[in-house]
């Protein structure tokens, strides 16, 4: 969850003029990310859940994107920038992690 709120918190920053494009559109990146892994964990199967999973990762490369968008536009500082990256590291290490499980099981 903290890549949300960090995500949240960058993007309060972001020009308005972008509160319906860039910024709205990585909102919905980072809450898609936890979002989908909830979804997933609801399923019947562990094949189910895995596609989840393979949405998630590609909502954190989506957020990953818009990011490094935003620090080139100026929208963010490299400070902030940073932090959430960090973060968005840990939770994809997360998420791999979490596919060989489920088809190991």
């Amino acid at each position: 969850m903290d890549v949300v709120l960090k995500g949240y918190k960058i993007t309060s920053r972001f020009p308005k003029s972008e509160l319906y494009g860039l910024t709205s559109q990585t909102r919905r990146a980072a809450i898609s990310i936890p979002s989908n892994i909830a979804e997933g964990a609801s399923r019947r199967t562990k094949k189910e859940f895995m596609q989840f999973l393979y949405i998630a990762k590609g909502s954190l490369r989506e957020l990953d994107t818009q990011l490094e968008l935003a620090k080139g536009l100026g929208f963010c500082s490299l400070e902030s920038w940073e932090a959430l990256d960090g973060e968005m590291v840990d939770f994809d290490k997360m998420i791999s992690g979490l596919i060989p499980h489920q088809k190991g099981k």
